[in-house]
């Protein structure tokens, strides 16, 4: 897949803003006060633990949820989509959201366009890590990605990506495995598009995880991420791509240096910024990268 420009996608319910051209919201060193302390609430990974312990036990924690003009079940114990857009921004940035043909000429296009059909309507197979409810992948099996196959290291999220994927009548496009990234896949397994909406807070390498649902917003010392971004590219067809979304919330340079010791090079093929109000008013800028192997003279 060739890279394509990066672009601002704008999807309601989300308050979006385009992102700005150049380096995300995170302030530079000499920065205002202010601006430093913002960015580093922002990247909190205990905010972000109280975010996943709050999205567990809070009144109002739905059994069934809209998004993507479709309605979906959310299991206990599983990553609630209503309380964070990543799983929206995440749809859009594969042009989930509206699988029709765009016009190829608008901005908003750029990314729908990098994974349009092939002349039989085909779209190609695809594997979701970190699957949750199985939002993204049911719906890349009803856009004519296939085979699908939907991958979380919590056996809740692999139920409620099978009911999911029940519900809306692909169950025999979509497989669903319980694994650690890749574990639980065959070792021959290879797709077309390998997609991870990561946890990107940074928390400390000695962090004891209270609960597997912590691990869906935080990880230590990008132990993961180290994993997928040398283990995804491995993972994908000749052609493949693999992606991986991130946001400010996570430490972006820190994930390009990982990235670079891994022998990786990031991409970016999208970007938008997110005003984020569920817990807090926080401006976050959402980003789409692909991995790809990086020049010999860039190497770690």
């Amino acid at each position: 897949m060739s890279a394509v420009p990066v672009a601002s996608v704008v999807s309601a319910p989300r308050a979006v803003v385009p992102a700005p051209a150049g380096p995300g919201p995170t302030p530079a060193p000499g920065a205002p006060r202010e601006a430093q302390a913002d960015a580093h609430q922002v990247r909190s990974f205990t905010r972000s633990l109280n975010r996943s312990r709050q999205s567990l036990t809070r009144a109002d924690r739905p059994r069934t949820f809209a998004l993507g003009g479709r309605e979906w079940d959310l299991l206990d114990e599983v990553f609630a989509p209503v309380y964070s857009p990543s799983t929206g921004v995440g749809l859009d940035f594969l042009g989930l959201n509206d699988p029709r043909p765009a016009d190829t000429d608008s901005r908003e296009a750029a990314v729908t366009t990098a994974f349009a059909p092939d002349v039989s309507g085909r779209r190609g197979s695809f594997l979701e890590i970190g699957c949750g409810t199985g939002v993204i992948a049911v719906t890349a099996a009803l856009a004519a990605h296939g085979p699908v196959v939907a991958c979380d290291i919590s056996p809740q999220a692999v139920e409620n990506t099978v009911r999911n994927a029940e519900r809306h009548g692909v169950q025999d496009r979509l497989r669903a495995v319980c694994g650690d990234l890749f574990g639980g896949l065959d070792d021959g397994e290879r797709f077309d598009t390998v997609f991870w909406s990561s946890n990107y807070v940074l928390g400390p390498a000695d962090y004891v995880y209270e609960s597997v649902h912590e691990r869906a917003y935080v990880d230590t010392g990008y132990q993961a991420h180290r994993r997928y971004l040398e283990e995804a590219p491995r993972r994908t067809t000749a052609s493949g791509a693999a992606l991986l979304h991130f946001s400010s919330r996570g430490d972006v340079a820190l994930l390009h240096r990982v990235a670079a010791e891994s022998g990786r090079e990031l991409r970016t093929l999208a970007a938008c910024l997110v005003q984020e109000g569920e817990y807090g008013n926080d401006l976050v800028e959402h980003l789409l990268f692909q991995i790809l192997p990086a020049p010999p003279s860039r190497r770690a």
